[in-house]
């Protein structure tokens, strides 16, 4: 029985952790291999001290796989990559909270009017009150657990109780939304957040890309480690 239909939590490999080189090749194996969809860091080196992918590189990849694609962006000024993501088939963009100030309303707005699903991330530093008022509009919530911009961060444990209190108001008011975790997801922190509430998992260097040097195995890999805690989590 797959472990993704057992445990209903999604899968979501942060292709910026991929090997570059073999962006294409990587993202159609792990298309065969099962995942839910494709995260897409896209990052300007401002809001975030680096940079990552492109509206280009996710326009070149979008014919190669029928799953959703997921971009997420981490930059100082989102209206400015919008146009370049429409056209594309994007199914869900998500933008941070800390970059929409007094446009948040319409940003959500202007990406669900071009047929996008439409998330919003925060920062771990920044408190869940800064979209209480948006979580009827939105169709996922991401929570990060690192720091964002760089790969191979720690995981920042406080964290789970930003989750388990993004769930408690979900349930509360009978919202729709996903929530998402990214950042160092792993064998040591899948337990935790799925307790917690994560629907979603992005999986980047820890979590996937470094299991194993076949990327075929590397899959396998993550999904016996997530199967191992989704049937501890069933006898506790």
């Amino acid at each position: 029985m797959s472990l993704i239909k057992a445990s209903v939590v999604k899968i979501s490999p942060s292709m910026m952790c991929a090997d570059l080189s073999q962006l294409g090749a990587q993202l159609q194996i792990l298309d065969e291999e099962g995942v839910d969809s494709f995260h897409f860091d896209i990052m300007d080196g401002h809001f975030v001290p680096n940079l990552a992918l492109s509206p280009l590189i996710v326009r070149s990849l979008r014919p190669l796989s029928r799953k959703p694609f997921n971009v997420h962006l981490m930059v100082e000024n989102p209206t400015l990559y919008l146009p370049d993501l429409y056209d594309i088939g994007v199914n869900c963009v998500t933008v941070h909270v800390e970059t929409m100030g007094s446009s948040a309303f319409r940003i959500l707005a202007n990406i669900k009017t071009h047929g996008s699903k439409v998330g919003v991330a925060l920062n771990p530093a920044t408190p869940l009150n800064t979209v209480e008022y948006m979580l009827e509009q939105v169709d996922s919530v991401t929570i990060m657990t690192v720091d964002p911009g760089f790969a191979g961060q720690a995981f920042i444990w406080p964290m789970l109780n930003k989750i388990r209190a993004l769930r408690a108001l979900r349930e509360q008011h009978g919202y729709n939304f996903e929530i998402e975790v990214d950042g160092s997801i792993n064998a040591q922190t899948f337990g935790p957040v799925i307790k917690a509430g994560a629907d979603v998992l992005v999986v980047g260097t820890s979590g996937l890309f470094s299991l194993d040097k076949d990327l075929r195995l590397a899959v396998r890999k993550l999904k016996a480690a997530l199967q191992k805690e989704w049937a501890a989590s069933k006898e506790q």
